[in-house]
């Protein structure tokens, strides 16, 4: 039996959440706008658009293979067709790009300024954990699969 631990800080939208939320704070106190542009909210939703469509590929994908989308799981498959082939951690993108383009909906400065600092969390908290965990249980596979493809794009 595999003993799991559970180095997972947070569940990956709920950080996400927090940094918006973390955002909002600063920006309340200290406002740091963005000009506030027909392109900018193009872009906005373009990025949401692309993050849900993005994260709606990659977790069908994980449900049609019948792994876990849960990052507390345990997967069953090692994925490395769909938006994998790209991305290690597709839904993680999906999620920064529905971030960012909140953030150039908002009209704030301070969700770019603490996105060093979510990713870091997310790599440190999250992606390290489920890449450990991948090494342990696909091994080789997994480490020319991380050779082939990039943590992010």
């Amino acid at each position: 039996m595999h003993k799991r631990s559970s180095r997972v800080i947070l569940p990956p939208p709920v950080i996400y959440l927090l940094f918006l939320a973390l955002a909002w704070g600063v920006e309340s106190l200290w406002p740091f706008p963005l000009p506030d542009n027909l392109w900018t909210r193009y872009l906005g939703w373009g990025l949401i658009d692309a993050g849900v469509l993005l994260m709606l590929w990659a977790g069908l994908l994980m449900l049609r293979r019948r792994t876990t989308v849960n990052p507390y799981g345990t997967p069953r498959r090692l994925l490395a067709d769909g938006p994998f082939r790209f991305s290690r951690n597709p839904i993680y993108l999906a999620d920064t790009l529905i971030y960012g383009g909140v953030a150039l909906l908002w009209g704030s400065l301070w969700p770019w300024l603490l996105l060093p600092a979510l990713i870091v969390v997310m790599q440190r908290g999250v992606i390290g954990h489920e890449e450990r965990l991948l090494g342990e249980l696909f091994g080789e596979e997994y480490r020319d699969y991380c050779r082939r493809v990039r943590r992010w794009l």
